[in-house]
């Protein structure tokens, strides 16, 4: 079965899904999107997903007639067309198509693209033995906290990590904290005790860094959420990461540091185990 898009109303192979060239997503970055993914057919977070996506558009000041219920009901209804077991589904709203200017246009539509794809999931001996991940100098714009299309910072932080044979790139602030990785959040595990980065403008609030603290909370392992400085990160018991794509997913070397005995820890292990049953 074939990829597929939706572009403003239609549904297409994913190859024939085109945009106009003066879309202010492709001109200027002007945009927000969401990455969801289905278990066995059924989209998972959709609301948190969509909550999300309506503050990013607001942050923007994108003005649009979308509800939640109906881009629900279109994403739903793509994954239905597509008919992957395990898919990866990316949403993106972006201003719309005009002459290229910096201000907001007047009278324009917004763009609205849904894809769906086979979901690519790390491979298995990423969770059996963990990954390497590099630092990189965050020099991100200071709204990481909305999920904006200008993605380049990242982009070439994740090159930099995949040149070097690694899974992720972790950016690192100014002060010497650690905030988030190119695609992921990031946790450490200290006598016991579940750390990350409390949400702020320098981080995204992952659905899965949420998910992951909900069942922290509820299983009674005990949970911080605080700075982090790359020292201490270093110094853990045990280093891991959350996303859409990565679920919990274990660090073991960062720059070529080994974090404790360079082995998955237990924390981590029994949190995915949780994560796995919670997703069904």
């Amino acid at each position: 079965m074939p990829a597929i898009a939706y572009v403003n109303g239609k549904f297409c192979p994913i190859e024939k899904a085109v945009v106009s060239v003066e879309d202010r997503g492709f001109q200027l970055g002007d945009g927000v999107y969401e990455v969801l993914r289905t278990y066995h057919g059924r989209l998972h977070a959709v609301g948190a997903h969509l909550r999300r996506l309506f503050r990013s558009l607001d942050a923007i000041e994108l003005k649009h007639r979308f509800t939640a219920g109906g881009l629900e009901r279109l994403l739903r209804q793509a994954v239905r067309r597509a008919r992957f077991k395990d898919a990866l589904v990316y949403l993106q709203v972006t201003r719309g198509a005009a002459k290229r200017m910096k201000e907001f246009p007047q009278g324009v539509s917004p763009t609205l693209v849904i894809t769906v794809r086979p979901m690519e999931l790390p491979p298995p001996e990423a969770r059996q033995r963990g990954v390497r991940v590099i630092t990189a100098k965050d020099v991100r714009w200071l709204h990481c906290d909305v999920k904006s299309i200008c993605q380049l910072p990242n982009v070439l932080a994740a090159n930099k990590a995949k040149a070097a044979g690694c899974y992720e790139a972790l950016f690192i602030a100014s002060d010497g904290t650690v905030t988030e990785c190119a695609s992921a959040n990031i946790f450490m595990v200290n006598n016991g005790v579940v750390i990350t980065p409390p949400k702020s403008a320098n981080i995204l609030g992952g659905i899965t860094r949420e998910e992951v603290i909900a069942l922290a909370r509820r299983h009674r392992i005990p949970l911080r959420e605080r700075h982090i400085t790359l020292r201490q990160l270093l110094a853990a018991d045990e280093v891991f990461l959350t996303g859409t794509t990565a679920e919990i997913l274990p660090v073991v070397c960062v720059d070529n540091h080994r974090i404790a005995d360079g082995k998955p820890g237990p924390v981590t292990q029994r949190l995915y185990a949780l994560f796995l049953r919670h997703v069904g």
